[in-house]
Protein backbone atom coordinates (compact mmCIF):
# COMPACT_ATOMS: atom_id res chain seq x y z
CA UNK A 1 0.00 0.00 0.00
CA UNK A 2 2.84 2.76 1.05
CA UNK A 3 4.10 2.26 -2.33
CA UNK A 4 1.28 2.86 -4.18
CA UNK A 5 0.76 5.94 -1.97
CA UNK A 6 4.23 7.18 -2.21
CA UNK A 7 3.83 6.84 -5.98
CA UNK A 8 0.42 8.74 -5.85
CA UNK A 9 2.30 11.48 -4.61
CA UNK A 10 4.95 11.85 -6.25
CA UNK A 11 3.36 11.71 -9.72
CA UNK A 12 1.06 14.13 -8.78
CA UNK A 13 3.43 16.60 -7.81
CA UNK A 14 5.62 15.90 -11.04
CA UNK A 15 2.98 16.66 -12.83
CA UNK A 16 1.57 19.46 -11.57
CA UNK A 17 5.17 21.00 -11.25
CA UNK A 18 5.80 20.66 -14.65
CA UNK A 19 2.32 22.08 -16.03
CA UNK A 20 1.86 24.67 -14.21
CA UNK A 21 4.08 27.24 -16.08
CA UNK A 22 2.76 26.41 -19.00
CA UNK A 23 -0.62 27.35 -17.60
CA UNK A 24 1.03 30.85 -16.48
CA UNK A 25 1.47 31.22 -20.24
CA UNK A 26 -1.77 30.33 -21.49
CA UNK A 27 -3.85 32.64 -18.20
CA UNK A 28 -2.31 35.57 -20.05
CA UNK A 29 -3.26 34.48 -23.62
CA UNK A 30 -6.55 33.84 -22.88
CA UNK A 31 -7.05 36.94 -20.55
CA UNK A 32 -7.43 34.76 -17.45
CA UNK A 33 -5.92 37.23 -14.99
CA UNK A 34 -7.25 38.71 -11.80
CA UNK A 35 -6.28 42.44 -11.79
CA UNK A 36 -6.77 44.35 -8.39
CA UNK A 37 -9.79 46.52 -8.95
CA UNK A 38 -10.87 47.08 -5.70
CA UNK A 39 -9.42 47.32 -1.81
CA UNK A 40 -10.57 43.96 -1.10
CA UNK A 41 -7.55 41.94 -3.31
CA UNK A 42 -4.59 41.66 -0.94
CA UNK A 43 -2.34 41.77 -4.62
CA UNK A 44 -1.05 44.89 -5.83
CA UNK A 45 -0.15 44.25 -9.45
CA UNK A 46 -2.28 41.66 -12.40
CA UNK A 47 -1.69 38.38 -11.45
CA UNK A 48 -2.43 34.90 -13.88
CA UNK A 49 -5.25 32.86 -12.12
CA UNK A 50 -5.29 29.68 -13.88
CA UNK A 51 -3.57 27.75 -12.09
CA UNK A 52 -6.14 25.06 -11.71
CA UNK A 53 -6.02 22.92 -14.40
CA UNK A 54 -2.33 22.36 -13.65
CA UNK A 55 -3.99 20.68 -10.35
CA UNK A 56 -6.93 18.91 -11.81
CA UNK A 57 -4.33 17.46 -14.78
CA UNK A 58 -1.97 16.43 -11.77
CA UNK A 59 -4.77 14.67 -10.18
CA UNK A 60 -6.07 12.85 -13.08
CA UNK A 61 -2.69 11.79 -14.25
CA UNK A 62 -2.15 10.07 -10.69
CA UNK A 63 -5.41 8.71 -9.93
CA UNK A 64 -5.93 7.21 -13.36
CA UNK A 65 -2.49 5.50 -13.62
CA UNK A 66 -2.76 3.82 -10.29
CA UNK A 67 -6.55 3.14 -11.30
CA UNK A 68 -5.09 0.83 -14.22
CA UNK A 69 -1.89 -0.57 -12.56
CA UNK A 70 -3.53 -1.74 -9.11
CA UNK A 71 -6.97 -2.80 -11.19
CA UNK A 72 -4.64 -5.28 -13.18
CA UNK A 73 -3.00 -6.37 -9.66
CA UNK A 74 -6.03 -7.03 -8.10
CA UNK A 75 -5.46 -4.86 -5.30
CA UNK A 76 -8.58 -2.57 -6.38
CA UNK A 77 -12.22 -3.79 -7.25
CA UNK A 78 -13.75 -1.24 -8.63
CA UNK A 79 -16.65 -3.18 -9.93
CA UNK A 80 -17.47 -4.91 -6.90
CA UNK A 81 -20.20 -4.66 -4.10
CA UNK A 82 -19.34 -0.81 -3.51
CA UNK A 83 -18.94 0.27 -6.86
CA UNK A 84 -16.20 2.69 -6.45
CA UNK A 85 -16.03 2.83 -10.86
CA UNK A 86 -19.20 4.31 -10.76
CA UNK A 87 -18.66 6.43 -7.81
CA UNK A 88 -15.51 7.90 -9.59
CA UNK A 89 -16.89 8.44 -12.84
CA UNK A 90 -19.45 10.46 -11.69
CA UNK A 91 -16.67 11.94 -9.45
CA UNK A 92 -14.88 13.14 -12.93
CA UNK A 93 -17.55 13.81 -14.53
CA UNK A 94 -18.62 16.20 -11.75
CA UNK A 95 -15.16 17.69 -11.73
CA UNK A 96 -15.49 18.37 -15.60
CA UNK A 97 -18.95 20.10 -15.00
CA UNK A 98 -17.45 22.49 -12.36
CA UNK A 99 -14.12 22.97 -14.27
CA UNK A 100 -16.28 24.24 -17.57
CA UNK A 101 -18.12 26.69 -15.08
CA UNK A 102 -15.68 27.95 -13.20
CA UNK A 103 -12.74 28.07 -16.81
CA UNK A 104 -15.21 30.52 -17.52
CA UNK A 105 -15.58 32.65 -14.64
CA UNK A 106 -11.50 32.31 -14.67
CA UNK A 107 -11.38 34.17 -18.03
CA UNK A 108 -14.73 36.39 -18.54
CA UNK A 109 -16.65 36.46 -14.75
CA UNK A 110 -19.73 35.11 -14.47
CA UNK A 111 -22.49 35.37 -11.82
CA UNK A 112 -22.51 33.78 -8.58
CA UNK A 113 -25.58 32.73 -9.00
CA UNK A 114 -24.68 30.64 -12.33
CA UNK A 115 -21.21 29.14 -11.02
CA UNK A 116 -23.61 27.90 -7.97
CA UNK A 117 -25.90 26.05 -10.83
CA UNK A 118 -23.02 24.62 -11.79
CA UNK A 119 -21.78 22.80 -8.18
CA UNK A 120 -25.21 21.99 -8.06
CA UNK A 121 -25.43 20.19 -11.33
CA UNK A 122 -21.87 18.81 -10.29
CA UNK A 123 -22.71 17.64 -7.21
CA UNK A 124 -26.35 15.95 -8.69
CA UNK A 125 -23.92 14.20 -10.86
CA UNK A 126 -21.78 12.93 -8.19
CA UNK A 127 -25.12 11.67 -5.45
CA UNK A 128 -26.53 9.91 -9.29
CA UNK A 129 -23.16 8.10 -9.55
CA UNK A 130 -23.82 6.42 -6.07
CA UNK A 131 -21.81 9.24 -3.36
CA UNK A 132 -23.81 9.28 -0.21
CA UNK A 133 -23.86 10.52 3.38
CA UNK A 134 -25.88 7.58 4.50
CA UNK A 135 -24.40 7.18 7.86
CA UNK A 136 -26.26 10.07 9.42
CA UNK A 137 -30.58 9.52 9.85
CA UNK A 138 -32.48 11.82 12.58
CA UNK A 139 -34.46 9.38 14.27
CA UNK A 140 -37.92 10.40 12.95
CA UNK A 141 -37.42 10.02 9.48
CA UNK A 142 -39.04 6.38 9.76
CA UNK A 143 -39.81 5.33 6.01
CA UNK A 144 -36.78 4.73 3.42
CA UNK A 145 -37.90 6.98 0.97
CA UNK A 146 -37.69 9.90 3.80
CA UNK A 147 -34.20 8.62 4.45
CA UNK A 148 -32.86 8.69 0.41
CA UNK A 149 -34.07 12.24 0.43
CA UNK A 150 -32.38 13.18 3.37
CA UNK A 151 -28.97 11.53 2.34
CA UNK A 152 -29.20 13.33 -0.99
CA UNK A 153 -30.21 16.47 -0.17
CA UNK A 154 -26.80 16.12 2.57
CA UNK A 155 -24.39 14.82 0.22
CA UNK A 156 -25.22 18.06 -2.32
CA UNK A 157 -25.34 20.02 0.53
CA UNK A 158 -22.31 18.80 2.02
CA UNK A 159 -20.25 18.92 -1.37
CA UNK A 160 -21.55 22.23 -2.07
CA UNK A 161 -20.88 23.66 1.22
CA UNK A 162 -17.26 22.64 1.32
CA UNK A 163 -16.66 23.58 -2.10
CA UNK A 164 -17.83 27.55 -1.20
CA UNK A 165 -15.74 27.33 1.88
CA UNK A 166 -12.48 26.41 0.09
CA UNK A 167 -13.42 28.90 -2.74
CA UNK A 168 -14.25 31.69 -0.24
CA UNK A 169 -10.93 31.42 1.89
CA UNK A 170 -8.74 31.94 -1.46
CA UNK A 171 -7.70 35.61 -0.73
CA UNK A 172 -4.14 35.43 -0.09
CA UNK A 173 -0.57 33.97 -2.01
CA UNK A 174 -0.64 30.38 -1.07
CA UNK A 175 -3.77 30.45 1.44
CA UNK A 176 -6.25 28.14 -0.74
CA UNK A 177 -3.44 25.55 -1.64
CA UNK A 178 -1.87 25.21 1.65
CA UNK A 179 -4.96 25.00 3.88
CA UNK A 180 -5.96 22.29 1.37
CA UNK A 181 -2.92 20.69 1.46
CA UNK A 182 -2.97 20.30 5.48
CA UNK A 183 -6.64 19.00 5.14
CA UNK A 184 -5.97 16.50 2.79
CA UNK A 185 -2.72 15.30 4.74
CA UNK A 186 -5.05 15.07 8.29
CA UNK A 187 -7.87 12.96 6.29
CA UNK A 188 -5.43 11.04 4.94
CA UNK A 189 -3.93 9.99 8.48
CA UNK A 190 -7.25 9.71 9.65
CA UNK A 191 -8.26 7.48 6.47
CA UNK A 192 -5.02 5.10 7.55
CA UNK A 193 -5.72 4.98 11.52
CA UNK A 194 -9.67 4.14 10.79
CA UNK A 195 -8.80 1.65 8.06
CA UNK A 196 -10.90 3.30 5.45
CA UNK A 197 -10.91 2.03 1.71
CA UNK A 198 -7.45 2.18 0.15
CA UNK A 199 -9.04 4.25 -2.90
CA UNK A 200 -9.97 7.55 -0.49
CA UNK A 201 -6.12 7.17 0.89
CA UNK A 202 -4.77 7.10 -2.77
CA UNK A 203 -7.64 9.34 -3.77
CA UNK A 204 -5.99 12.17 -1.14
CA UNK A 205 -2.25 11.60 -1.27
CA UNK A 206 -2.73 12.26 -4.85
CA UNK A 207 -4.35 15.51 -4.44
CA UNK A 208 -1.96 16.51 -1.72
CA UNK A 209 0.96 15.66 -3.81
CA UNK A 210 -0.36 17.94 -6.74
CA UNK A 211 -1.23 20.47 -4.10
CA UNK A 212 2.62 20.41 -3.24
CA UNK A 213 3.37 20.94 -6.81
CA UNK A 214 1.72 24.08 -7.57
CA UNK A 215 2.62 25.61 -4.22
CA UNK A 216 5.64 27.02 -5.13
CA UNK A 217 4.21 28.82 -8.11
CA UNK A 218 1.59 30.07 -5.75
CA UNK A 219 3.11 30.92 -1.88
CA UNK A 220 4.16 34.48 -1.45
CA UNK A 221 5.44 36.20 -3.51
CA UNK A 222 3.20 34.09 -6.04
CA UNK A 223 3.83 34.03 -9.70
CA UNK A 224 -0.12 32.94 -10.32
CA UNK A 225 -3.06 31.99 -8.78
CA UNK A 226 -4.94 28.72 -8.55
CA UNK A 227 -8.41 30.64 -9.66
CA UNK A 228 -12.07 29.41 -9.88
CA UNK A 229 -11.30 26.40 -11.21
CA UNK A 230 -8.77 25.03 -8.67
CA UNK A 231 -10.48 26.62 -5.74
CA UNK A 232 -13.87 24.99 -6.70
CA UNK A 233 -11.92 21.89 -7.94
CA UNK A 234 -10.06 21.46 -4.28
CA UNK A 235 -13.38 21.99 -2.09
CA UNK A 236 -15.28 19.58 -4.85
CA UNK A 237 -12.76 16.49 -4.26
CA UNK A 238 -12.22 16.80 -0.79
CA UNK A 239 -15.39 16.96 -0.16
CA UNK A 240 -16.38 13.64 -2.09
CA UNK A 241 -13.01 11.99 -0.89
CA UNK A 242 -14.06 12.86 2.53
CA UNK A 243 -17.50 10.76 1.90
CA UNK A 244 -15.86 8.06 0.83
CA UNK A 245 -13.13 7.62 3.38
CA UNK A 246 -15.66 7.43 5.95
CA UNK A 247 -18.18 5.29 3.98
CA UNK A 248 -20.02 2.56 6.58
CA UNK A 249 -18.07 3.87 9.36
CA UNK A 250 -20.79 4.40 11.86
CA UNK A 251 -19.34 5.67 14.97
CA UNK A 252 -20.28 9.40 15.62
CA UNK A 253 -17.31 10.49 16.26
CA UNK A 254 -15.30 9.18 12.94
CA UNK A 255 -18.41 10.63 11.22
CA UNK A 256 -17.42 14.33 12.39
CA UNK A 257 -13.75 13.74 11.63
CA UNK A 258 -13.73 15.65 8.06
CA UNK A 259 -15.45 18.49 9.43
CA UNK A 260 -12.91 19.12 11.81
CA UNK A 261 -10.14 18.68 9.42
CA UNK A 262 -11.61 21.39 7.35
CA UNK A 263 -12.57 23.51 10.12
CA UNK A 264 -10.86 26.40 9.24
CA UNK A 265 -12.65 27.22 5.78
CA UNK A 266 -16.58 26.12 7.03
CA UNK A 267 -15.93 28.00 9.86
CA UNK A 268 -15.05 31.17 7.71
CA UNK A 269 -17.86 30.47 5.67
CA UNK A 270 -20.04 30.18 8.05
CA UNK A 271 -19.34 33.16 9.77
CA UNK A 272 -19.37 35.10 6.21
CA UNK A 273 -22.93 34.01 5.52
CA UNK A 274 -23.96 35.37 9.00
CA UNK A 275 -21.96 38.34 8.62
CA UNK A 276 -23.22 39.06 5.16
CA UNK A 277 -26.81 38.31 6.38
CA UNK A 278 -27.02 40.85 9.20
CA UNK A 279 -25.26 43.42 7.45
CA UNK A 280 -27.10 43.17 4.36
CA UNK A 281 -30.41 41.94 5.60
CA UNK A 282 -31.07 39.95 2.13
CA UNK A 283 -30.09 36.58 0.71
CA UNK A 284 -28.83 38.71 -2.28
CA UNK A 285 -26.25 39.72 0.52
CA UNK A 286 -24.67 36.38 0.82
CA UNK A 287 -23.16 37.04 -2.42
CA UNK A 288 -21.30 39.93 -1.83
CA UNK A 289 -18.15 39.96 -1.38
CA UNK A 290 -16.83 42.16 1.68
CA UNK A 291 -13.42 42.39 3.81
CA UNK A 292 -14.76 40.53 6.89
CA UNK A 293 -13.09 37.29 6.04
CA UNK A 294 -10.33 35.92 8.14
CA UNK A 295 -7.83 36.80 6.34
CA UNK A 296 -8.49 40.27 6.46
CA UNK A 297 -9.02 40.77 9.97
CA UNK A 298 -5.68 39.18 10.42
CA UNK A 299 -3.69 41.48 8.30
CA UNK A 300 -5.66 44.58 9.72
CA UNK A 301 -4.69 43.61 13.11
CA UNK A 302 -0.89 44.40 11.53
CA UNK A 303 0.26 41.75 10.27
CA UNK A 304 2.19 41.11 6.73
CA UNK A 305 0.40 38.81 3.99
CA UNK A 306 2.57 35.52 4.64
CA UNK A 307 2.37 36.22 8.63
CA UNK A 308 -1.59 36.32 7.77
CA UNK A 309 -1.01 32.91 5.58
CA UNK A 310 1.20 30.89 8.11
CA UNK A 311 -0.97 31.94 11.32
CA UNK A 312 -3.77 30.23 8.93
CA UNK A 313 -1.78 27.08 8.19
CA UNK A 314 -1.19 26.74 12.07
CA UNK A 315 -4.74 27.14 12.81
CA UNK A 316 -5.77 24.71 10.17
CA UNK A 317 -2.82 22.42 11.45
CA UNK A 318 -5.18 22.65 14.69
CA UNK A 319 -8.12 21.65 13.22
CA UNK A 320 -6.58 18.86 11.38
CA UNK A 321 -4.48 17.56 14.55
CA UNK A 322 -7.57 17.70 17.09
CA UNK A 323 -9.29 15.43 14.52
CA UNK A 324 -6.55 13.05 14.46
CA UNK A 325 -5.95 13.03 18.10
CA UNK A 326 -9.95 12.81 19.15
CA UNK A 327 -9.80 9.64 16.93
CA UNK A 328 -6.67 8.04 17.97
CA UNK A 329 -6.68 9.06 21.74
CA UNK A 330 -10.31 10.32 22.98
CA UNK A 331 -11.70 13.79 22.83
CA UNK A 332 -10.62 14.75 26.56
CA UNK A 333 -6.71 14.47 25.33
CA UNK A 334 -7.72 16.55 21.80
CA UNK A 335 -8.90 18.90 24.07
CA UNK A 336 -6.27 19.39 26.35
CA UNK A 337 -3.95 19.94 23.13
CA UNK A 338 -6.42 22.27 22.01
CA UNK A 339 -6.13 23.97 25.31
CA UNK A 340 -2.28 24.26 25.03
CA UNK A 341 -2.34 25.27 21.65
CA UNK A 342 -4.43 28.64 22.64
CA UNK A 343 -2.28 29.55 25.06
CA UNK A 344 0.70 29.24 23.35
CA UNK A 345 -1.20 31.39 20.85
CA UNK A 346 -1.93 33.91 23.25
CA UNK A 347 1.39 34.08 24.18
CA UNK A 348 2.72 34.39 21.22
CA UNK A 349 -0.05 37.13 20.53
CA UNK A 350 1.04 39.33 23.14
CA UNK A 351 4.60 39.14 22.27
CA UNK A 352 4.23 40.23 18.62
CA UNK A 353 1.89 43.34 20.52
CA UNK A 354 4.58 44.57 22.29
CA UNK A 355 7.11 43.99 19.29
CA UNK A 356 5.14 46.02 17.31
CA UNK A 357 4.49 48.78 19.68
CA UNK A 358 8.14 48.88 19.96
CA UNK A 359 9.31 48.79 16.07
CA UNK A 360 6.34 50.24 13.92
CA UNK A 361 6.58 54.18 13.78
CA UNK A 362 4.73 56.30 11.55
CA UNK A 363 6.25 59.80 9.82
CA UNK A 364 4.71 62.64 8.80
CA UNK A 365 5.49 63.22 4.87
CA UNK A 366 5.10 67.08 4.74
CA UNK A 367 7.48 67.79 7.47
CA UNK A 368 9.00 64.04 9.19
CA UNK A 369 7.87 64.18 12.34
CA UNK A 370 8.19 60.25 13.65
CA UNK A 371 5.23 59.19 16.11
CA UNK A 372 6.14 56.51 18.25
CA UNK A 373 3.11 54.38 20.13
CA UNK A 374 5.48 53.49 22.84
CA UNK A 375 6.38 56.74 23.54
CA UNK A 376 3.19 58.28 22.68
CA UNK A 377 3.01 62.72 22.82
CA UNK A 378 2.78 63.70 26.40
CA UNK A 379 2.45 67.63 25.70
CA UNK A 380 -0.37 66.60 23.48
CA UNK A 381 -2.08 64.43 26.35
CA UNK A 382 -1.36 61.27 24.48
CA UNK A 383 -0.21 58.58 26.73
CA UNK A 384 2.35 55.89 26.04
CA UNK A 385 1.34 52.99 24.48
CA UNK A 386 -1.08 54.74 22.27
CA UNK A 387 -1.22 53.01 18.86
CA UNK A 388 -1.63 54.98 15.97
CA UNK A 389 -5.12 53.68 15.14
CA UNK A 390 -6.63 54.63 18.29
CA UNK A 391 -5.81 58.54 17.82
CA UNK A 392 -8.40 60.69 17.96
CA UNK A 393 -9.57 61.51 14.65
CA UNK A 394 -9.24 65.30 15.28
CA UNK A 395 -5.36 64.81 15.91
CA UNK A 396 -2.83 66.85 13.90
CA UNK A 397 1.07 66.57 13.31
CA UNK A 398 2.32 68.48 16.73
CA UNK A 399 4.74 70.23 14.29
CA UNK A 400 3.36 71.03 11.35
CA UNK A 401 -0.17 70.35 12.01
CA UNK A 402 -1.36 68.06 9.15
CA UNK A 403 -4.03 65.55 9.89
CA UNK A 404 -3.20 61.56 10.19
CA UNK A 405 -4.40 60.98 6.59
CA UNK A 406 -0.20 62.54 6.06
CA UNK A 407 1.31 59.95 7.85
CA UNK A 408 2.61 56.34 6.87
CA UNK A 409 4.47 53.83 8.32
CA UNK A 410 8.19 54.81 9.17
CA UNK A 411 10.71 52.60 7.11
Amino acid sequence: MWGDIAIAFLLAFIVTFMATPYTIKIARKVGAVDVPKDQRRMHKKAMPKFGGPAVILGFLVAVGYLLIVMSLEHKIDLFGIEQYGMKLLGMFLGIMVISIFCIFDDIVTIKPLTKLAGQVIAAIIVVAFGVRIDEITPAFLVTNELKEVFSIVLTIGWIIGVTNAINLIDGLDGLSAGISVISAVSLMIIFVLNASPLISILLITALAGALVGFLPFNFAPAKTFIGDTGSNFLGFSLSIISILGVAKTYTAAVIVLPLLALGLPIFDTVWAIIRRLIKGKSIKAIFKADKGHLHHLIVARGFSQKQAVLILYGISATFGLFAIITLESGVWKALSFLLMVIVALGLGYKNFQAEKMESQRYECVECKYIYNPKSGNEKAGIKPGTEFEDLPDNWVCPVCGEGKDMFEIHR
